[in-house]
Parts: C-alpha cells; structure tokens; sequence
C-alpha cells in the first residue's frame, strides 16, 4: 500500500506528526524504563524502529513541504520537518536514554554482536557521546540547544529559496540564439513581455545560448543572488553556531568534528585531495580560458572572461569544433523515451522490471512505478516521479526517502518507497519535454539514488539504503552517469521527437568527442563549492563569508561576480553537506573506479550488474564503505579511472 497523498492537507500533516511523536515517545519510553530487559530487543531494537518511524513520518508530512502545490501544507510540510529534526536531534541529549544504553553494552550480549548490530551498538553510543554526554551538563545542554537551533535554520534556509521569485522580462529580440522551443515555453507578462524566472530549465539553457552579453550578466546576477536577505544571515549563523559546538568539544572546527563519521576522516585528507588534483586541473583551465576568451574577443567583446561567459562559449566552442548543437542533441532525448531507456538499461543490468502503476499522488504530474524483481516476479518497491517545475517546489533535483528498507518482525521485507524530483521542461501541447544531454545525465544520477534508496535489502533501518558515510553516498549515483555517455547505450533509446530516427552514430560521436570540453574549468567549479564548504567550516575562528567565496571563486580563474552572494542560495551547505561537500568529487572516484568493472567485463552485463547491486545497492549503510568496493571489485579501490576520466591520468 502506498500513502494516500492526494488528500493530504496542512491538517493532516499535523496530526501525522503528532500521531508519530506520541508513539515515538512511547518507544522512547520503554526503552529507559529500568524494568526493560538490557537486550538488544529491549533497548536497540525499539532505538531502529525509531529510525523506521521518524523517516516514514517524514515521507507522510516533511516531504511535502518540499513539493506539495498548495502553500498552507508546504509550509506545514517544513514546520513538521523542523519538528521531527528537532525531536530527533533532542533524543540523543537523554541521559536517561544514554544510561539504558551502557547498561545494555556492557552485557555479553552486547558484547558478543555481528554484523549490522554490532555496527549499530557503534554508532548509537557514538552519537551519544557526540551529543556530549562525556562533557559537564552545562556544555551538553548548550549542545542540545544548538543542535536544535540548526534544524531550524535549515528548514528556512531551503524554504527562502524554494519560495524565492524573480525573472528578467524580455522580448523575442532579447532572447537571440535561443530557440523557439525555449520561447515557446515561457510565460508572458501582462506587457507580452516573455519571463525568464530562476528554474533551471530556463536559467541552464539561457547562459548557455543568449547571445546578449549583459542579459546574460543580469540573470546570472538575479541567479546568484537568490534569496540573500533572508539566507545570508542563517548561513552566518549556522556557521557560527557549528563552530562553537565543535569548541565544546574540543575541536579544532566544525570540519574535524563532522568528518569523524566520513570516509576522509580528516580536513587534512581533503585538502590533501583537492592539492592533487588543482595543477593539472589549473593548467588545463588555463588554456580553456585563453581559448574562450579569443572567442569573446573575436565577438567584440572587452576581456576578461567572465562567469556569466563561459558556459555561452563553451556551448559555441561544442558547435563549431565538434559540431555539437544542444537543441540539435535535445531533440533526440524526449524524456519519455529517455525514461524507457534508462528503465531498459537498468532493468536488464540489475535485473529489473518497472510497472507504473495508479496511486494517490500529491500533482498531477507525479507518476507511481513498481520496481519488481524478475527473478522473484515479486515487487519490491515503489517510487515516484515528480519532474517538472512549478510555484514553491523544491528547486533543484534530488532523491527522497520516504519508506526505508528493513527487516520487519514476522521476516517479511518493508517495501522502500522513494521519489526522485527534478524540473525538466515540461511538455506542451505542441512540443514534448526535451532534455538537453546534461538534464540526461542529471536523470540518471539522482536515479542512481533512487535504486540505492529502493533495492536495499539491510535488516535495520538505520542502514537502509542511502544511510551510509556521506562521502560515498553519491558514487551509485556518479557511477550511473557514465551510461549517459556509451554510444550503444544512447542508440538503444534516443530517438529524435518527430521523425522517431535513432540519433545519428556521427552525433553521438561528437557529442562523446566533446565530454572532456572544458572539464578543467567545470572541475575546478566543483571544487570551488568544496572549498567554500571547507573554508566556512574548517576555521578555528570566526568566519568572513565575503572572503571565504572570494577565496574560493579564485580558484576557477574566473572574476568574482561582485555584487552577488550564491551561497546564499547553495542549499547543500544547510542540508547534511556542510564540511561534505567535497563528497560529490570524493565519491566521484569510487563511482568512476565501479564503472571500471563494467568497461572490462560489459557496460550492461547482467553478471557484474548483479555484483553490483548485491555488494553496493543492497548492502546500505551496513558495512563500512571502502568494505563494499573491495568486495565488488575484489581489489583495493584506486583513483586511475577518476584521473583517466579527468584526462590528467593513465592506466
């Protein structure tokens, strides 16, 4: 059974949460009542089906406020979020809860734990002590009311700029170089006036074809200043408020605190990675940019290169030297087509089947889908997908949780349910939605989540799915990518929206030709977002925000934009990716290094892709990370497919 979203309303959202905190109180409850057994069914199974609750209470009532389409119940979906974090959060400051727990650790039970329970026992009293409870009361409760004090900012902080409006009003002369399809699809202001707002589909394609230089300054002005009154003072203060609790306890930042539960470890690692990888990278950005700027020059415009520039240019440089037009591209991907294929690719590869199917959904637009298993011929999941943008929806593409995988008390196996959401163009009545081969890519990464998030098979919820180390949590999504960019893999389902051709073998050449175009700009821009996160969490001391973007932006060679502050609308930094960031470029190694397999025995081989999905998707959060890529490529993981992948490597 799916949960019945299309009657969801503000008051149901409330209650929901309320319905769950009471019973999550009663767990609680039981749990620290010294009448309880010390076991682990006494004390750290009640703690899972915690876990369980708070993330299908979530999936009921905070997920809506990230997509729901009427106001009242998105905000109620964020103030249930804010509750529900803030509950959670409050848990582990209990002394009573804490003295349960060392009471069941220093049991032989406790003692005598495998696998996914000896790994919980772990981190329950990890998190405990990291809620200060080695620490004097006074510091525990300043911890307490800090950690709060986050949730809260971090729930406004995504909301200020899901809620964010603005736009450029142009007319169809302003908008030269871009193609009637793009027109097509904007609104008109009541002056007929056509309106670029800051949704992706209009914003991506705008910087990449308008030929108006300063129309292309103005929104990627309006672009990188979403949100900063509201955001820029939160950001300040979760910066601060994450620095301080790292000096209760005794850490050098907030960056040393967190990375204790990532792969890295260290700062020092990640500084250590990005020092590997910023001279080759910065020599080959260097000649990027003389390229560029010879065309800008050449265009008569006044050097240097700027922000607003390159991804104009990089676009001019993909049509004339490689002969790769995006809109030419885009219309053999219609998303319906690309959606078969990627259903086709990963449904052979991991054995697979998709079935839509009819539920209760929240828009119009969202579409239900069983994931079956064709060994089984059993379902085993459900997700849904909510694609295209409107008013007050989450902005940006991402995977959500909204039932977790686990083992349930009679043996039988929770079904996950998750929802992948994005904002692709949506389709007209005259033109279907066309994706450009980035949009493609995108699809294919966050659905990498999706299969993470749903072919779980842990036995706690606690690590079901994507709940493993953040740093490794986005390498099944960064491995999905590379299928985006097999010429056998596009022939097999992109076809041109019209005439139903497959897309040209010369095209797809061109397009594959092209794929490393720049990458050390776009490369050093990832690690620009790195090192803002790294800069702002990493201080001992009181930070200058204006001088950590500063410091940052220098990195990829290019001006500052002044005037602008995108970090004010750069959600990662108050979602779960603060001193994290760095994750996406980390976990880009490990994906790149799976893929590797699949290039040496078969890019869809059903073998490797059941390796695949029984060493990684399956296993969660259930083994250490670096556990699950020696077991499926049955050596020690390595960086040469990454730096082969960047073009600064070899074999």
């Amino acid at each position: 059974m799916t949960f019945d979203y299309s009657s969801v309303d503000s008051a149901t959202v409330e209650s929901t949460v309320e319905e769950a905190l009471d019973r999550a109180e009663g767990l609680v409850a039981r749990v620290v009542d010294p009448d309880t057994p010390p076991t682990f069914d006494g004390v750290l199974g009640p703690l899972d089906d915690l876990a369980d609750l708070l993330t299908r209470t979530f999936g009921m009532s905070g997920f809506c406020g990230y997509v729901h389409p009427d106001p009242d119940t998105r905000e109620a979906g964020k103030k249930a979020e804010t509750r529900l974090g803030s509950w959670a959060s409050d848990l582990w400051f209990r002394d009573d809860l804490y003295r349960a727990v060392r009471r069941f650790a220093a049991t032989d039970e406790a003692s005598s734990l495998t696998g996914e329970r000896a790994r919980l026992l772990r981190f329950v009293l990890r998190d405990l002590r990291r809620a200060g409870h080695e620490l004097a009361p006074a510091d525990r409760e300043r911890v307490r009311r800090l950690t709060q004090r986050l949730v809260e900012l971090g729930v406004a902080f995504e909301r200020n700029i899901a809620e964010h409006r603005d736009h450029l009003a142009l007319t169809r002369d302003d908008l030269e170089g871009l193609p009637d399809g793009y027109v097509d699809g904007l609104e008109r202001g009541e002056d007929g006036r056509f309106l670029v707002t800051m949704a992706y589909p209009h914003v991506v394609p705008f910087m990449e074809q308008a030929r108006r230089r300063d129309l292309r300054e103005r929104l990627s002005r309006k672009f990188n200043s979403r949100a900063v009154e509201a955001n820029r003072p939160i950001l300040a203060e979760a910066v601060e408020v994450r620095r301080e609790i790292a000096q209760i306890f005794g850490r050098p930042s907030w960056a040393h605190h967190q990375l204790e539960e990532r792969m890295a470890k260290t700062p020092e690692a990640v500084e250590a990675f990005y020092e590997d990888l910023l001279p080759p990278l910065t020599r080959a950005a260097e000649a990027e940019i003389a390229r560029m700027t010879e065309l800008l020059v050449a265009d008569g415009e006044e050097p240097p290169l700027q922000l607003w520039d390159w991804r104009y240019y990089d676009t001019v440089l993909r049509k004339t030297e490689y002969g790769v037009d995006p809109n030419e591209v885009a219309a053999y991907f219609p998303l319906e087509r690309v959606l078969e294929g990627l259903f086709d690719l990963t449904g052979t590869v991991f054995g697979l089947r998709y079935e839509q199917v009819d539920a209760p959904v929240w828009h119009p637009d969202v579409v239900a889908y069983a994931i079956v298993d064709r060994d089984s011929d059993r379902q085993i999941a459900t997700f849904y997908a909510d694609l295209f943008p409107r008013e007050g929806k989450f902005s940006h593409a991402a995977a959500f949780t909204l039932v977790p995988g686990r083992r349930l008390r009679d043996g039988s196996y929770q079904r996950p349910v998750s929802a992948i959401v994005a904002n692709f163009t949506k389709p007209t009545d005259r033109r279907p939605s066309l994706l450009q081969h980035s949009e493609v890519t995108t699809l294919f990464h966050e659905f990498g989540h999706v299969l993470h998030q749903t072919l779980t098979r842990t036995e706690l919820a606690s690590f079901s799915g994507t709940n493993a180390e953040r740093d490794f949590v986005e390498a099944p999504s960064q491995i999905m990518e590379h299928w985006t960019w097999q010429p056998e893999i596009l022939a097999r389902f992109a076809r041109h929206h019209e005439t139903g051709e497959p897309i040209p073998a010369e095209l797809v050449e061109r397009l594959t030709a092209a794929r490393r175009l720049n990458i050390g700009l776009s490369t050093l821009r990832q690690i620009q977002f790195g090192l803002l996160d790294m800069f702002l969490h990493g201080a001992s001391e009181p930070v200058d925000l204006d001088e950590a973007v500063r410091r940052a932006t220098a990195v990829t060679l290019l001006p500052y934009h002044e005037g602008t502050f995108f970090p004010a609308s750069f959600g990662h930094l108050l979602s779960g990716y603060d001193a994290g960031y760095y994750g996406y470029l980390w976990s880009e190694v490990y994906g790149d290094d799976m893929f590797s397999r699949f290039e040496a025995e078969g890019i869809d081989s059903p073998e490797v892709g059941r390796a695949y999905r029984r060493e990684i998707l399956e296993t969660g959060g259930s083994r250490d990370a670096v556990e699950h890529l020696r077991a499926f490529l049955g050596r020690e993981p390595d960086a040469r497919a990454f730096l082969r992948h960047l073009g600064i490597g070899s074999d």
